[in-house]
């Protein structure tokens, strides 16, 4: 992904303990692994879900939910109304 070899990844571990000390680095990568677990949690649901209602048929009605409330008063106008008959020849 990033291509970093173990002297860059041993240069930049250095560089965080000189700059944030030896009592916040381990702060900091806690908060960090919980971070990245909630955001692979997040991902994980959302890929279930979706993968749920493709399966499911369910994919036409997220649409239908996600569509902008003018464009749902637009299609309910258009379902009321009575439009001519066309007369073709």
């Amino acid at each position: 992904m990033f291509n970093i070899g173990p002297t860059e990844l041993l240069l930049i571990l250095a560089l965080a303990l000189i700059i944030l000390g030896p009592r916040r680095l381990p702060e900091l990568a806690r908060a960090l692994g919980k971070g990245l677990a909630e955001f692979k949690r997040a991902t994980r649901d959302f890929h279930d879900d979706h993968a749920e209602d493709v399966s499911s048929g369910g994919a036409d009605q997220v649409a239908e939910e996600s569509r902008p409330a003018a464009l749902k008063e637009d299609a309910r106008q258009d379902e009321g109304e009575q439009r001519p008959p066309s007369s073709h020849g």
